[in-house]
């Protein structure tokens, strides 16, 4: 499969992983490339990067705009979401809107325009949820992974990502920012674990989905984790400011101690390669799996752990800059 010539859509496409996966694209010379999203100023200031690419605003909400985005296009990357745990605690049918109705629309546009491949965008905190960005996450999986089933060109699989280092929203800004307005690192509960991946790592596994999806699968990178305190620990001493104060502030509503990227009944399902779990759908099991001891998981607990200083600071180093679209 080559995106080489292609039309390619990137829904929520000015937020962290649209921005950083425009990049990629543009190396493997489609033929046009579409930022589909809502917020048209993002969408102005990253038309000042790529001024080639094709914008079109739209709310995935509305169906009948997807329509119209979808039309001739090859590979879908469906990004659009609401993410913050907070927001969507305070407001869950909006997430319910978002992330459930918005996804479903955004699965029958892309049967309805032959679309070749849809990749959805999902998050550890799909799996156990806890909070209501969670569950319309788990949600989403199932509306994606569930289109195969019953036929049909279009190839739907979803990815699954820990915490993405430097995307808008997660902890590291946060620290970075406090840092230079000299405000205390604020932690929520210091032994929290948290998986740890760069933009670009999250990139490769769009790809590796497109490339390998049958349909109905979940694809998961393998990552390492670190508590938040060896982290924010790294983090000031890596500023020059080894003694600046840490606030603990306790652990806040839909939270959890510690994140999931495979729950023990998924890894009944799994083959496992050197970097990636793919998890395979009920209806579609092949031959060769490789599943896990029934109770095992893959945890931020149990992963491989990233200590304060030179574990932590060679991630940083290979996140490089944070993304321009702010």
């Amino acid at each position: 499969m080559t995106l080489k010539d292609s039309t390619v859509l990137i829904t929520g496409g000015t937020g962290s992983f649209g921005s950083r996966v425009a990049r990629h694209l543009l190396e493997k010379s489609p033929a046009q490339i579409r930022i589909f999203s809502r917020d048209e100023k993002k969408q102005w200031e990253m038309k000042r990067t790529f001024p080639d690419f094709r914008y079109m605003l739209g709310d995935v909400r509305d169906p009948i705009r997807l329509a119209s985005a979808m039309e001739g296009v090859d590979f879908v990357f469906h990004a659009a979401a609401l993410k913050q745990v907070g927001s969507c605690e305070q407001y869950p049918f909006e997430a319910v809107q978002t992330n459930i109705i918005g996804s479903n629309q955004a699965c029958a546009a892309a049967k309805a325009a032959g679309v070749k491949t849809f990749v959805a965008l999902s998050t550890d905190k799909s799996v156990k949820p806890v909070n209501a960005m969670g569950v319309s996450k788990a949600m989403m999986e199932k509306i994606v992974c569930s289109q195969n089933q019953f036929g049909g060109e279009t190839v739907f699989c979803c990815v699954r990502y820990g915490n993405v280092m430097g995307s808008r929203g997660s902890v590291i800004p946060l620290f970075q920012d406090q840092l230079d307005r000299d405000l205390p690192l604020t932690v929520t509960v210091p032994e929290m674990t948290r998986f740890l991946m760069t933009l670009d790592q999250s990139v490769d596994l769009v790809f590796h989905a497109m490339t390998q999806a049958q349909g109905g699968e979940i694809f998961v990178r393998k990552a390492p984790a670190s508590t938040v305190k060896d982290l924010a620990e790294t983090m000031r001493t890596r500023a020059g400011k080894p003694d600046h104060p840490i606030q603990i502030t306790g652990i806040r509503p839909g939270e959890k101690l510690h994140e999931i990227l495979v729950n023990e009944y998924e890894m009944q399902r799994i083959v496992e390669e050197t970097d990636y779990y793919t998890i395979h759908p009920d209806y579609r099991i092949p031959s060769e799996l490789t599943p896990k001891q029934l109770g095992e998981e893959f945890t931020s607990q149990n992963t491989q752990q990233l200590s304060a200083g030179e574990a932590i600071n060679t991630m940083l180093d290979a996140m490089g800059s944070q993304e321009l679209f702010h």
